[in-house]
């Protein structure tokens, strides 16, 4: 295991947010013990505005698991006292004039937020699949896991015991999955363990995967989005310029209802919705073949006339997307014959060819 000098030279690549200081130069760095593989870090400060305790956290127990060890406890404990001001605080963390922020993924070519107005309609199935699809279509293609809350993308791409690498200045090595490239804040957390974060944290670690993530060029990224219109979709809609956004809603009107919030919600932005995908839009019986229309039949292709908003495709229920989410092996590598497959290789091509379409122009900044 890593000697006690290697420890702390690793934590003094952690900067306290909002300083261009370290944690270890700052005197937060309180105790570190431990032996063999496992090893206990306590961190203490007095932040002028909390909120960062969690960040802290997931940095250090991602700079430990890449020095090697597989148990790490980080006790990071936060003394905020209001609208104080800790004394031993930098002078530029008292500032409260933001700086301009920086460009997040410009290597990027595309990127895509597949998104819902309500969980439990298969958006992580149809982010995995598509960018799956986009891979052997011949693109060089990203999966961001922005589900902060239900990062769930390592399990559906066989990536749960995967651990990525971290470069001496701190950036994340993606790990790759069928030819994908993904990053998820499921790789750094155990997956057991609530995340029981507040919106503001949910932003930062949503940009710390864009920013500190050695992407490299893409011509895609596809972007797991959480449900609901909350920080998450705000923070990527403000940090990145969005090609577009794919709404996804099962046929039935409860789960529309959700869906069209969503897309008001990305109109009011001002991000293009590249289309609708129906998902879960009938059962097909493994004996029969015979399709079944459990939860309604043509909900989303309706709402997307009405809408004006291209209808993407349909995709319906098989033992296959099931089983290849539980085991990691998505229909459209596992199963290329079928049908889901195909229609997932539909969907995909059909949101490639947004890419250059002169219709689809980039969003404008907003302010509410």
């Amino acid at each position: 295991m890593a000697d006690k000098e290697t420890i702390i030279n690793k934590l003094k690549t952690i900067k306290f947010p909002g300083t261009d200081k370290n944690i270890v130069d700052l005197g937060y760095v309180k105790e570190i013990g431990g032996e063999g593989s496992q090893i206990s870090i306590k961190i203490e400060f007095s932040s002028s505005t909390g909120n960062v305790e969690n960040v802290i956290k997931a940095q250090v127990f991602n700079g430990m698991r890449s020095l090697g060890f597989e148990k790490v406890d980080a006790i990071v404990t936060d003394h905020f006292k209001g609208n104080s001001v800790p004394q031993n605080q930098p002078p530029m963390a008292q500032q409260n004039v933001a700086p301009e922020p920086e460009k997040l993924l410009p290597q990027v070519k595309n990127i895509v937020a597949v998104a819902s107005g309500k969980g439990g309609v298969g958006k992580s199935t149809v982010s995995v699949n598509l960018a799956c699809a986009l891979a052997k279509l011949g693109y060089s293609v990203g999966l961001l896991d922005a589900d902060v809350y239900g990062p769930n993308l390592p399990m559906m791409l066989d990536l749960e015991d995967g651990r990525p690498q971290v470069t001496p200045d701190s950036k994340i090595i993606p790990l790759e999955s069928y030819g994908v490239k993904v990053v998820s804040l499921g790789f750094l957390m155990p997956s057991d363990e609530a995340i029981i974060w507040r919106g503001p944290l949910v932003g930062r670690a949503i940009e710390q995967m864009m920013r500190d993530v050695l992407w490299g060029e893409l011509d895609v990224l596809v972007i797991d989005m959480p449900p609901g219109t909350g920080d998450a979709q705000l923070t990527i809609s403000q940090r990145v310029t969005l090609t577009g956004a794919v709404m996804v809603s099962t046929p039935q009107n409860v789960a529309l209802s959700d869906a069209i919030k969503g897309y008001r919600m990305f109109q009011k932005v001002n991000v293009p919705v590249l289309g609708m995908i129906e998902n879960m839009s009938a059962f097909i019986c493994d004996e029969c073949g015979k399709e079944h229309d459990l939860f309604g039949k043509d909900g989303v292709k309706v709402a997307a006339e009405k809408e004006g908003v291209d209808f993407l495709g349909a995709i319906p229920i098989t033992p296959e997307i099931r089983s290849g989410g539980d085991t990691g092996k998505p229909v459209v590598t596992e199963f290329p014959d079928s049908i889901a497959a195909k229609r997932f290789t539909s969907v995909a091509q059909a949101v490639a060819a947004k890419f250059d379409s002169e219709e689809n122009v980039a969003p404008k900044h907003f302010k509410f």
